[in-house]
């Protein structure tokens, strides 16, 4: 049987379970790197749900990834992404890291921008690669988190 295609829509209380699995799979490993629970394992997803700040990537009718996008004064926040581990590799968190960056245009953004932990440098990598460029560091709430920023098309 062949495998549908991933699509992406507005998370639901439904959705919810499936978004703190998601969560713990794909940030359990680095509480040994950082020394503790990853921001991303701290949020509150009901409340964000209730927001309407997450789109879950969906295939086969499993919700297999999401992610948390927060309009700010100067730019779109890409607070969250995350991807199943089963699902990592697929394509969904490329999948999600576009549709973040429509979204930022959609809104009238020229700009998207995240943090990660210092400590997740394959995450660091991964945002360089794809245009995102350091700003600054700092440490909030315990955590020493790197933060970037893209430039996006005007429209």
């Amino acid at each position: 049987m062949a495998t549908m295609t991933a699509y992406l829509r507005a998370a639901s209380r439904d959705d919810l379970r499936s978004v703190q699995e998601i969560v713990r799979a794909a940030y359990s490993h680095y509480i040994a790197r950082i020394g503790r629970e990853p921001g991303p394992m701290l949020d509150d997803y009901a409340a964000l749900i209730s927001e309407g700040r997450v789109q879950v990537a969906e295939r086969d009718g499993v919700v297999q990834g999401f992610l948390v996008l927060v309009p700010q004064d100067d730019a779109m926040l890409l607070d969250n992404v995350a991807v199943s581990p089963e699902a990592q590799g697929s394509g969904l968190g490329r999948m999600m890291l576009e549709f973040a960056e429509r979204a930022a245009v959609a809104a009238g953004y020229h700009a998207i921008k995240l943090y990660t932990n210092e400590a997740m440098t394959e995450n660091v990598a991964l945002y360089a690669r794809i245009g995102y460029q350091e700003t600054h560091r700092a440490e909030e709430k315990g955590l020493r988190r790197i933060y970037m920023r893209k430039t996006l098309p005007r429209v």
